[in-house]
């Protein structure tokens, strides 16, 4: 067991998180940016404003489809490679990260094109026709945003291994660049070249392509993880192994699309109801609007995911070793920090909305701008204290190896819940009732997800507990001896 092993399973648990989840943070807020400083760049551009803002709300969920799939091969991976690691079983490590390279390339190339092909109905099914200038600004930002696809998706997918490879500082510091280029670019092309939606997004783009190339070149010199050609060959016991591992990723991720295709489609159709919203000039401002909520809340999952997600080495390795009191001591650790985040972010929220929406170009906007926007801030994360420390759950569970426990949870959340509300709440509300879907959704969600944290703390405190995990891998890898590539 190497040095960087023990580390994981003797040093104490805050220090293993400080190392761990801070560059994780930073490393998602950082990426968060991306389409957060293309917004806001985007808004203070007089001849952009709130129809950018709009369009780059219809592009947004079309990226985070990417990332679903990427974070599902990414996470899965890391989990996957963490218990290898824990069992001392290097081999079916490389496989797994080799497998994971393979399905990120071919998974990106074929979302490119689908992309591509089929533009214009993806943009009309996420509520880019509110009106005729915000489909023109979403098309032409789609397009951009899509031929990044491969370099995006290749990223998102590689951090997390390179941080299961215990480098998490080169995966921050690896994206920190990428964003950096992005926000020297985006005030160069929108405002010097006058490029609007098209350098926004390219800006972004060249940005991915950097971080992109810094993975390439980490994958080519692997610290612990030890890979070879072969290691490159898909394994479909290996890949599959791994895929289940990151299907929470993949559905936490992707049910969060489904949510907010409902939430556009709402406001569109609710807003052209609505007696100033409903005239073309202001039609695009709750779009917009609810938008920039959804970024200041990206800002605040990014924080919370990241905490999570830095600590699925941890947890993967100690699971792995049968070091369930420390697995216990981190769980409530973790709780306790999410919620301390979502505490920050609710008091934020409350007492300077318009603080907040004026980063984003309110001063160019009409009174109707601002005042959608103070309500929605303050009433759409009134409840971000339970969203944190839902979300927190989910990646716990998924890290300990319950996947079944923490897809249902995440699927409950985003689908059942969040998309259920969207559809039902503005029957009653209107436009507000898109509002009230959040909140009454992180709530509900908070029973269910209080009932398996305490189910989860007794099986961590049985004396003989809890590898399901453990024997799950055994099973699978006495069953596959022999027949790697």
């Amino acid at each position: 067991m190497s040095e960087n092993q023990n580390y994981l399973s003797e040093e104490k648990i805050g220090r293993l998180m400080a190392k761990y989840a801070v560059p994780c943070i930073i490393s998602l807020l950082v990426g968060a940016l991306y389409n957060i400083v293309d917004q806001i760049f985007i808004a203070n551009a007089s001849y952009l404003g709130s129809f950018g803002n709009a369009a780059n709300t219809v592009v947004f969920p079309l990226t985070v489809i990417a990332l679903a799939i990427a974070v599902m091969i990414g996470d899965g991976c890391c989990a996957f490679v963490s218990l290898c690691l824990g069992r001392n079983e290097p081999g079916d490590a490389g496989r797994s990260v080799g497998s994971a390279v393979v399905m990120t390339v071919i998974s990106s190339l074929v979302l490119t094109a689908v992309y591509l092909i089929f533009s214009d109905e993806i943009i009309t099914l996420f509520g880019g026709t509110v009106n005729a200038e915000t489909f023109s600004c979403s098309k032409e930002y789609f397009f951009w945003i899509t031929l990044g696809i491969p370099f995006y998706m290749f990223r998102q997918a590689m951090n997390p291994v390179i941080r299961a490879d215990g480098s998490p500082r080169f995966a921050m510091v690896s994206t920190v660049s990428g964003a950096v280029i992005n926000i020297i670019l985006d005030p160069l092309f929108i405002f010097g070249f006058g490029w609007g939606m098209t350098g926004a997004a390219v800006a972004t783009v060249i940005g991915q392509i950097a971080t992109a190339v810094l993975a390439v070149i980490y994958m080519l010199h692997t610290k612990t993880v030890k890979l070879s050609r072969a290691d490159f060959r898909l394994s479909a016991k290996i890949a599959g192994r791994t895929l289940t591992l990151g299907i929470c990723s993949f559905l936490s991720q992707i049910s969060l699309v489904a949510a907010m295709a409902a939430i556009n489609n709402m406001i569109r159709k609710y807003g052209a109801l609505d007696s100033i919203f409903g005239q073309e000039q202001y039609a695009q401002i709750p779009m917009a609007v609810v938008g920039i909520v959804m970024k200041f809340f990206q800002i605040v999952i990014s924080i919370v995911v990241g905490m999570a997600a830095g600590c699925i080495p941890i947890v993967g390795f100690n699971m792995g070793a049968g070091h369930k009191d420390r697995v216990k001591g981190l769980f409530t650790r973790l709780l306790t920090a999410e919620a301390c985040v979502g505490l920050i972010a609710l008091i934020t929220v409350e007492l300077f909305p318009a603080q907040l929406i004026g980063i984003f170009g309110a001063k160019n906007e009409s009174v109707y701008y601002t005042d959608f926007a103070l309500k929605a801030f303050r009433i759409y994360l009134c409840m971000v204290i339970f969203a944190c420390v839902n979300k927190a759950a989910f990646i716990f569970l998924q890290a300990m190896g319950r996947a079944a426990a923490s897809t249902m949870l995440s699927m409950v959340r985003e689908i059942v819940f969040g998309v259920g509300f969207a559809l039902l709440l503005p029957r009653f509300f209107g436009l507000d009732g898109v509002l009230y879907s959040m909140p009454v959704s992180d709530i509900l969600t908070a029973l269910v997800s209080a009932a398996v944290i305490l189910s989860t703390y007794r099986q961590l405190s049985e004396p003989k507990a809890l590898r399901p995990a453990e024997h799950c891998l055994k099973r699978n890898s006495s069953k596959s001896v022999g027949s790697h590539a």
